[in-house]
């Protein structure tokens, strides 16, 4: 009888380690073979009106690209400061794509995960990856949900410093990547799919003011200034000496926050202020401009727009969306902002914003709290 099953993860919805593949594969195995890693080749499928809107951001779509490269190349040597594996890398993305829930990313990341050899099949190594996943889908889903026990489970499997460190830039890259995606998605007016079942996981309870603590053991103040690069002023000083221990994923998301300044507008702000709302991010919340509007945000997102005015309202219900269930994301959630004249270059610059934010509001949850 020929036979019909085959070892290994060739679905692309991917929990646990297998042992190695007889028949590597994947479901749809060309999207591993792209030339654009981070937008998936989006850009090749765009011209006229849209590709003007699009190009302006060329810069940061090269800076990413090259964040991509070094969080999850093609080959990974690791040592004993350095553990995550490739197979750990790529499973940690997949994940965090099957909860953003954008079939384009997912497709990657499984055809990527696809030919990989898990390190092996011990008890150990299977409950490291067990509680890589489930923290992964948490920091990805509700950031509200991590605290410091959380964080300690990844150290009781034995992720060391810098580990933690890279594994919370490949959560926060991923959350960045699905949302940039999903709003071109939007801009190209392609249909959204519906997953059945899928859950939006409610907004953060309260914000509340006071000081940035990271939950970990900051390295040595002397190594950390010596490696990281100037972070800007909104970022505290004791997040950067964590960045710091991947000096050069940090040196580029020092990058991008740059190329965004040069974005920033009063709708940008607020669609970041909505955003770190919605994530729980107290630091980052507290950067909108004080007043009535920042007020009832701060009460809930939707008193904020019971009084906001057309074009603020506007802004809120994108931001929202995106942060909430980019999968959702359409067409329609861009057209109150063009109503309210808004034009496409300066809409798809507050999709960066929100997908940028996802991305630093993911670090600032998983990595310290905010105590009144």
């Amino acid at each position: 009888m020929e036979q019909r099953r085959f070892p290994g993860n060739i679905h692309w919805y991917h929990e646990t380690q297998s042992t190695r593949l007889a028949h590597p594969g994947a479901l749809m195995p060309g999207a591993a073979r792209i030339t654009d890693c981070f937008l998936l080749d989006l850009l090749q499928q765009v011209d006229g009106e849209l590709k003007s809107t699009l190009s302006p951001s060329q810069n940061l779509y090269q800076v990413s690209h090259d964040v991509y490269q070094l969080l999850l190349p093609e080959h990974v040597t690791t040592s004993q400061t350095q553990t995550l594996t490739l197979y750990d890398r790529i499973c940690t993305a997949l994940t965090v794509a099957q909860v953003t829930g954008i079939q384009r990313l997912c497709n990657h990341y499984a055809a990527r995960l696809a030919p990989l050899e898990c390190p092996d099949s011990s008890r150990e190594s299977h409950r490291r990856l067990a509680q890589i996943t489930e923290y992964a889908r948490q920091l990805a889903s509700q950031p509200t949900l991590i605290n410091a026990a959380v964080l300690q489970h990844l150290s009781d499997v034995g992720l060391t410093l810098p580990d933690i460190i890279s594994f919370h830039q490949i959560i926060g890259f991923v959350c960045y990547q699905a949302r940039v995606i999903a709003g071109i998605h939007a801009m190209m007016a392609l249909p959204v799919r519906w997953i059945p079942g899928s859950h939006i996981p409610p907004d953060a309870e309260n914000i509340v003011t006071g000081k940035w603590k990271p939950t970990l053991t900051l390295p040595e103040l002397h190594d950390a200034e010596r490696r990281h690069p100037t972070m800007t002023s909104s970022q505290p000083d004791a997040l950067s000496q964590l960045l710091a221990c991947d000096n050069e994923v940090l040196a580029q998301w020092h990058l991008i926050d740059a190329l965004l300044q040069r974005k920033s507008s009063p709708a940008g702000s607020l669609a970041a202020a909505v955003t770190a709302r919605i994530n729980g991010s107290s630091h980052c919340f507290w950067h909108y401009p004080a007043g009535t509007l920042r007020d009832a945000l701060q009460h809930s997102v939707d008193q904020a727009t019971e009084i906001a005015n057309t074009q603020q309202k506007a802004v809120i219900l994108l931001a929202a969306q995106l942060t909430r269930s980019p999968e959702r994301f359409s067409a329609a959630h861009l057209q109150p902002l063009r109503d309210a004249g808004l034009s496409d270059s300066e809409i798809f610059d507050i999709v960066l914003i929100v997908a940028t934010n996802n991305w630093s509001n993911r670090l600032m949850q998983g990595l310290g709290t905010v105590t009144p």
